[in-house]
């Protein structure tokens, strides 16, 4: 029989050897850290980006093994320069301001999805009268991007039958709510269907809209996630994680649109909570059900660019974009 002190000293060795086990598991834990990258917006935090920081509140980059800060820029046009810069490995941006810089030489495209539709929009006070595009003429316009707004209206005119006579353009940058509530313009391009109009509505003046894909402009993807072809090239399953974190965070904000949101504003304490809400809910219906870009979608917009002057020379669709998850 063995010893009951035989026993003790079995059970002692027992319980080092779990200690010791359980110290190592700790410890290998511990130091797998989570890659740090951050990540530039396209523009203030707002309810386009609730399923990013869904995903970031809710630890679903942190499951892919990414620590993700999100910054906003203080210049609009400034995070496709940087990631093509090399500055920042991601941004979120625009399917036509990626299709310029590409057939500009700079060498960034797109690898992931945010909105599918456009969410820029011809706007207008109902109170204006303005029911139809053609009802533009004789009117002011505020445009916000150049030129990229511009052609865009012009679109809609010459589908409306108006000449460039017929209209007077003018720059009022990013103030497209106080340009139309102060009369200085009878309606702008630039303004966004999920977020002016209700921001228009909040403040109690009903606005209309002309969708710009229902009035000459090819349908395009509102919202990208665009990366640079150094870092896709060195980088890539970094990438790829990203971009899985980009479709569960879409795929959980869809599915728990409340705490999706509660994320949002646990993150942005500052948000305008019930425009954000609205905008939120508003948007919902666009975001993007999977992460597979269409090339037919990068050809169309490709060629109208070409042939309205965006761009000087034909670009390649299948340059401007990179799917990273196979089906």
């Amino acid at each position: 029989m063995t010893s009951l002190t035989g026993m003790t000293q079995v059970g002692r060795l027992c319980c080092i050897l779990l200690l010791l086990l359980l110290t190592g598991t700790m410890a290998t834990a511990e130091d797998k850290k989570l890659q740090d990258i951050t990540v530039l917006l396209d523009w203030f935090p707002n309810a386009d980006h609730v399923p990013l920081y869904a995903a970031q509140q809710k630890g679903i980059f942190a499951k892919h093994g990414l620590d993700i800060d999100f910054l906003p820029p203080s210049d609009p046009s400034a995070p496709l320069k940087l990631v093509a810069a090399g500055k920042y490995a991601l941004a979120v941006n625009y399917q036509p301001s990626v299709t310029i810089a590409r057939s500009q030489g700079l060498p960034v495209k797109s690898i992931g999805v945010l909105v599918e539709h456009p969410l820029n929009t011809i706007s207008f006070l109902k109170a204006s009268g303005i029911k139809t595009p053609a009802d533009l003429k004789g009117k002011t316009i505020g445009y916000a991007v150049a030129p990229l707004d511009v052609v865009l209206f012009e679109t809609i005119a010459r589908e409306a039958g108006l000449g460039k006579d017929d209209y007077e353009l003018i720059n009022i940058g990013f103030n497209i709510t106080p340009s139309l509530l102060s009369g200085k313009v009878h309606a702008v391009i630039g303004a966004y269907w999920n977020y002016e109009i209700n921001e228009l509505a909040l403040e109690g003046h009903p606005a209309g809209y002309f969708p710009l894909e229902k009035h000459g402009v090819p349908d395009f993807y509102e919202l990208v996630v665009i990366s640079n072809d150094t870092f896709l090239q060195n980088e890539p399953e970094t990438a790829k994680q990203f971009i899985m974190a980009i479709a569960e965070g879409l795929a959980y904000a869809k599915k728990n649109p409340e705490d999706a949101l509660a994320a949002y504003f646990e993150a942005n304490p500052d948000a305008r909570k019930e425009l954000d809400a609205k905008a939120f809910q508003a948007t919902l219906p666009v975001f993007a059900n999977r992460q597979e870009q269409s090339l037919a979608k990068w050809q169309d917009f490709a060629a109208y660019a070409l042939q309205n002057g965006l761009i000087d020379k034909p670009v390649e669709a299948s340059e401007l974009f990179q799917n990273l998850l196979s089906r």
